[in-house]
């Protein structure tokens, strides 16, 4: 099979395509799938510049976004049969193969059917995003109906994702944005606030909206100067989830404990970095909540960019040159 290998720690140059042999079933409670897509996010590239979960083990596959169709199934497999769709956030850094190939294997127990109305390479886009939008909301900020939500980065893959789910939710929501057209996807998906952050103070802006009072939750998708000048854009015991490392000084602890704020920080990597069984087949039902959802209408994914397999260094720098809208998928067919 062809496969995208990470050689070294570096740039793109070191991504490199290879022929290996198809994998096999690493214990009887795993399937083999036939991947049709990849989803592409920036973990992957920043596990390509710095192999944090896998220094020792390169040469690696990438990707931990995949869906495609079950290959072949361990004797103790019981939940999927060879033939069936399915999705699923597994591998791509270091323990397991990721899913910059044609082939995977993963435990059945990580995977889930893939949402029956949507196509495999854009079921490919949503499980990092989606998890991780969940993970944040749901169980980090416990948003309810009714709250405000200022979601940053509202049109990259995990914020478009998150306004949909937050809009589910019942909440009213914030969000920053870079441009007019992603403005107006923002607003198509939900959002009762549009905030162009190349023009206006997120922070003043924010406060106009609540009254002075701040969202009761901000989600921040990009760290930095970003996440500091959240903190005053939340209310007073408001929270902050963050999916980036903070840069908070003494002062800016002093400002978070002055304003009472919860701090929370989400990384749904965690569950196989650390190898929590249980954990990991949590974060599938959480994919099959995510299927209902885009069954039901009330959640999609937009795929922006389609590449196949081969330009894996171009969707890498698609992704490090920043500002793209949606997700990118690498497709094998």
């Amino acid at each position: 099979m062809k496969a995208i290998f990470a050689t070294a720690a570096g740039g793109t140059e070191v991504l490199q395509l290879r022929d290996v042999p198809q994998p096999e079933l690493p214990t009887p409670h795993h399937l083999r799938v036939k991947l049709v897509a990849a989803g592409v996010n920036p973990v992957d590239t920043k596990l390509r510049a710095k192999p944090a979960y896998f220094p020792d083990k390169l040469p690696a596959i990438l990707g931990c976004d995949g869906a495609g169709i079950v290959d072949a199934i361990g004797a103790k497999v019981t939940r999927f049969k060879v033939g069936d769709a399915v999705y699923f956030c597994n591998g791509g850094i270091g323990d397991e193969p990721g899913n910059y190939a044609e082939y995977t294997t993963l435990h059945e127990e990580y995977c889930a059917a893939k949402p029956a109305n949507i196509t495999l390479q854009d079921s490919a886009a949503l499980p990092l995003v989606f998890i991780t939008a969940w993970e944040a909301l749901v169980e980090r900020a416990h948003l309810q109906a009714g709250q405000s939500v200022l979601i940053h980065a509202a049109a990259g893959g995990v914020g478009h994702v998150a306004v949909q789910l937050a809009h589910h939710l019942g909440a009213r929501i914030a969000a920053t944005v870079g441009d007019a057209n992603k403005a107006g996807l923002a607003h198509g998906l939900g959002a009762e606030k549009i905030i162009n952050y190349r023009e206006q103070d997120f922070v003043q802006e924010t406060l106009h909206w609540t009254e002075g009072k701040g969202a009761d939750v901000v989600f921040d998708t990009v760290g930095g100067d970003t996440f500091l000048r959240s903190l005053n854009a939340a209310r007073i015991g408001g929270k902050v989830v963050s999916l980036l490392s903070t840069p908070l000084s003494l002062a800016d602890s002093q400002l978070a404990r002055l304003r009472n704020l919860s701090l929370c920080y989400e990384l749904m990597l965690t569950p196989q970095a650390m190898k929590l069984h249980d954990e990991r087949v949590r974060q599938r039902r959480i994919l099959e909540a995510g299927a209902q959802l885009v069954e039901a209408g009330k959640l999609g994914v937009l795929v922006t960019h389609r590449l196949p397999l081969e330009q894996v260094a171009e969707a890498h720098s698609l992704i490090e040159t920043g500002g793209i809208t949606g997700k990118i998928v690498l497709t094998m067919t």
